[in-house]
C-alpha cells in the first residue's frame, strides 16, 4: 500500500441486469464495480478520471485478478473498498474488497494493474500533479 493508506468506500445496490436467472450477481459485474470504486477513489481524493483524460493521459488496464468468495444477490447493498496498492513511475495498482456490510462478509477481493499512456497510446510517466491524489 502507498504511504497515505486512504481507502475509499463506494455503496452499490446490485441491479437486476447484473444478475443471472437465479438473482446472483454475474462475475463480470465485480469488474464493473472495481471500475466504479476506482472512479470514486479519485473523486474522493479531490479530482476525477475525466480531469486525467482531459489532460491527455489514460490509465490502461494491463492485468487484473479477482478472487470470488461469496455471491452478491439482486437488490443487495454492497460496499466496494478501494485503495492504491502500489504506485511506480508509470504503473499503478489498485486493490479492492467487496463486502456485504450488513454482516461484514467479504464477497470478492482483487487488483487492477494500470499503465499510464498519453493520447497516442505511448507509455509515459504518471504526471506529478496526480501523484499526491494516489498517495505518492
Amino acid at each position: 500500500m502507498t504511504d497515505n493508506h486512504f481507502i475509499s468506500e463506494t455503496s452499490i445496490r446490485v441491479r437486476y441486469a447484473e444478475t443471472d436467472a437465479m438473482g446472483v450477481a454475474h462475475h463480470s459485474s465485480y469488474l464493473i464495480w472495481f471500475e466504479v470504486g476506482r472512479s470514486d477513489y479519485i473523486r474522493q481524493r479531490g479530482s476525477s478520471y475525466a480531469n486525467f483524460e482531459e489532460a491527455g493521459y489514460h490509465l490502461v488496464v494491463s492485468h487484473l485478478d479477482a478472487r470470488f468468495l461469496l455471491s452478491a444477490v439482486y437488490d443487495e447493498l454492497i460496499i466496494v473498498r478501494t485503495w492504491v496498492e502500489e504506485l511506480k513511475s508509470r504503473q499503478l495498482v489498485f486493490g479492492y474488497i467487496v463486502i456485504r456490510p450488513a454482516i461484514g462478509e467479504t464477497l470478492c477481493t482483487g487488483h487492477t494493474y494500470h499503465i499510464c499512456t498519453d493520447q497516442r497510446g505511448r507509455v509515459t510517466a504518471i504526471p506529478k500533479w496526480i501523484r499526491p491524489l494516489l498517495g505518492g
